[in-house]
């Protein structure tokens, strides 16, 4: 745990925004040689309000395996800040342990030994002793938030149109939540799911297109431990261009910094003693966020899946990061006197499913959602001779897989695969089951495609896709990974300008240089264009794992990075 004081010297002394090396309860969770669930859950309360944040979870409801980024590049005034510090130099930072549990759980370092000694992660009946563990102890105290990406991206979220994780929620009793991929489930299916809810669906920066109305509430006021909190919602703004728009023609989204301001304002002359952002914009985007808009105290931030075990202060502005997949759950307790924060104290809380005891009643539940889909979700398709994974600016194994499955089953000379952030991995040795490879692909715009596409276009489509990622202004990244390529090879300078990033295009199977004028064989899944036509892509990855049953992934080189 970190107190505020600590914190801020800490802070000045490192010359950073950020926690200096050292500080928090995770370097001396580290020197524990075996971690007990009252060593995780140990938290001196402090102060008259507790935010409790779960965010990303993706619809993974078992414990799973997953891998933090070996690669998580920052670019202009970020590079070198969290998140943008991986592996060793991310140890270091915090004063970890390499080998530790934490070293295991925040970083990419020897994952698949440390997999193997310290188990999954995550399990929503571990989630559910946690948060109701803080619950019982600060009672009246508590805000429990959760901050989107929760009803989609697994087997029986995709069959159920979101509703097992809208159920699963509910007996955590959430006060509020945000949301992105929630949307691509469509505007009426969305509504029928918001409006049953029995807490607030929070997006003011969602506006309906006919009335030029917000299409959501923005905020909601709760009295906690005496204090006023408002809690002010801001879903991903860039949701109608990373996906269909079709699926939700009637609203538009953006960052609409002034519409957060106006918020905060309102809430503030409403009363409000504590202002907190339940954000999805994605870590940058909030971190500007944060210097820009005033009069907000807590920014509980989303989208990226970004896990940093301390606050991250940008002015007096704390930005909380809580991770994805169910990974880790963010405590955050405040003192708050006067209408303002005079002190905090904060622990990320590591879901080591082999060391929290699940909630019975929890996973009863879980069991019974599952239960019709169970024999499905269970069979076995294949084996992986390769740790299968997906997080990575550039590449991830699992993507390779699908690629090749692209290349191979749709006779493609190249293939295009989105670089989602979503996904939990596979160790070597492990089966493939169904629900393996929809937790990798599972969404409602899964057809595949084969089309022409020139060597001029497939670079602009790279442009475009690293612009993204690597535009030096927040406000213009929309979060995620680089388009994965398959019988592609090329390479990148991110510090560059748009037009200027992508060089060495080469056709893998030739060795040629690609020629701007020729037209190549693409194929390709989850497109936003509505009238795309063809197989859904965990049928395409299944049948090339079932020809093979044994699949083993090479190492990915085809990317260089420069400068």
């Amino acid at each position: 745990m970190i107190s505020r004081r600590e914190f801020l010297q800490a802070a000045v002394a490192a010359s950073a925004l950020t926690a200096g090396a050292g500080c928090g309860s995770w370097s001396r969770l580290a020197a524990q040689q075996a971690l007990t669930q009252s060593q995780l859950l140990e938290f001196a309360p402090l102060g008259n309000v507790t935010l409790v944040h779960l965010t990303d979870i993706h619809a993974q409801l078992k414990p799973v395996y997953f891998r933090e980024p070996s690669v998580n590049l920052g670019v202009g005034d970020v590079a070198g800040k969290p998140p943008h510090v991986t592996g060793a130099d991310f140890l270091k930072m915090f004063n970890l342990k390499p080998g530790s549990r934490q070293a295991y759980a925040l970083t990419s370092d020897d994952f698949t030994g440390l997999a193997r000694s310290y188990g999954r992660m995550g399990g929503f009946d571990r989630v559910a002793t946690v948060v109701k563990a803080i619950r019982a102890e600060r009672a009246g105290n508590m805000l429990f938030l959760d901050g989107g990406d929760t009803w989609q991206g697994s087997y029986t979220a995709e069959k159920t149109k979101g509703q097992d994780m809208v159920t699963a929620m509910n007996s955590l009793e959430p006060d509020a939540m945000t949301g992105h991929w929630e949307f691509t489930y469509g505007t009426d299916r969305v509504k029928e799911l918001v409006d049953a809810l029995p807490y607030p669906f929070l997006a003011g920066n969602i506006f309906d297109n006919e009335w030029d109305e917000p299409a959501f509430e923005s905020t909601k006021l709760f009295e906690r431990g005496g204090v006023k909190v408002a809690v002010i919602g801001q879903a991903f703004p860039y949701t109608p261009i990373a996906n269909p728009r079709w699926m939700i023609p009637n609203w538009s989204m953006g960052i609409r910094e002034e519409t957060v301001q106006k918020n905060v304002d309102a809430a503030r002359a409403n009363g409000a003693d504590l202002v907190v952002l339940l954000s999805h914009n994605g870590f940058d985007v909030d971190r500007k966020m944060a210097s820009r808009v005033n009069g907000i105290d807590v920014v509980l931030t989303a989208h990226t899946h970004d896990a940093i075990p301390e606050p991250i202060l940008v002015g007096k502005t704390l930005l909380i990061a809580s991770g994805s997949t169910g990974k880790f759950v963010s405590r955050l307790d405040l003192d708050v006197r006067d209408g303002a924060v005079k002190d905090f104290r904060y622990r990320l809380i590591p879901i080591f499913s082999d060391v929290i005891e699940p909630d019975n009643e929890t996973t009863k539940l879980v069991d019974d959602l599952r239960v019709p889909h169970k024999s499905e979700l269970e069979r076995v398709v294949g084996t992986t001779e390769s740790l299968l994974y997906r997080r990575g600016n550039f590449n991830g194994t699992f993507d390779d897989l699908i690629c090749d499955a692209l290349l191979s089953e749709r006779d493609a000379e190249i293939a295009l695969s989105p670089g989602f952030r979503w996904g939990p991995s596979l160790l070597p040795g492990q089966s493939i089951r169904v629900e393996d490879i929809y937790n990798a692909t599972a969404m409602t715009y899964p057809a595949v495609y084969r089309i022409a596409m020139t060597g001029k276009r497939l670079k602009e489509v790279l442009e475009d896709v690293a612009d993204n990622l690597f535009n030096k202004d927040p406000y213009y990244q929309q979060g995620g990974d680089m388009v994965r390529v398959g019988g592609l090879g090329y390479t990148i300078a991110p510090e560059k300008p748009i037009g200027s990033r992508i060089s060495n295009m080469t056709l893998l199977r030739t060795g040629k240089p690609i020629d701007a004028a020729r037209e190549y064989s693409v194929a390709g899944w989850a497109s936003i264009n509505p009238d795309t036509k063809g197989p859904p892509i965990w049928d395409v990855v299944e049948s090339y794992i079932a020809a093979r049953k044994n699949v083993k992934v090479a190492p990915n080189e085809a990317v260089k990075v420069v400068g």
